[in-house]
């Protein structure tokens, strides 16, 4: 049986590649994604997207792209044709997340999500 660390990497480049081949037709990156379902959530700021996504780095990027492609206004909101692909877009990722998890139950994906929040907590401590 290989490790936890071999799997985790493993299973976080699959993510990162399905997801990517996912949101192609819309030219967006897995950032992008974020950072559009960030701001229908209602974060108006780059201060706000920037803190709601911190653990995956800088957005400033992503943001502008957003701005310059028309889906965010100067407001901070997200402009018609912004969340017109935000519902597209929102349905592949959608379809995607179910794919990920197809034959496991709901009850083994809790237990998963447990352990590894657990090794995420033992970890914090050391």
């Amino acid at each position: 049986m290989k490790p936890l660390g071999w799997h985790l990497r493993h299973v976080h480049e699959l993510l990162e590649s399905s997801m990517a081949q996912a949101l192609d037709a819309e030219s967006l990156s897995r950032r992008h994604w974020q950072v559009l379902n960030t701001i229908a959530l209602g974060a108006r700021t780059p201060e706000e997207v920037g803190a709601a996504l911190a653990p995956f780095g800088e957005t400033a990027g992503q943001l502008a792209d957003l701005r310059t492609c028309g889906w965010v206004a100067g407001n901070g909101e997200l402009t018609d044709a912004g969340r017109e692909a935000h519902t597209r877009v929102e349905a592949r990722v959608r379809t995607f997340r179910t794919a990920v998890t197809d034959g496991i139950s709901d009850d083994d994906y809790r237990t998963t999500i447990r352990t590894l929040e657990r090794c995420a907590a033992n970890l914090e401590g050391h």
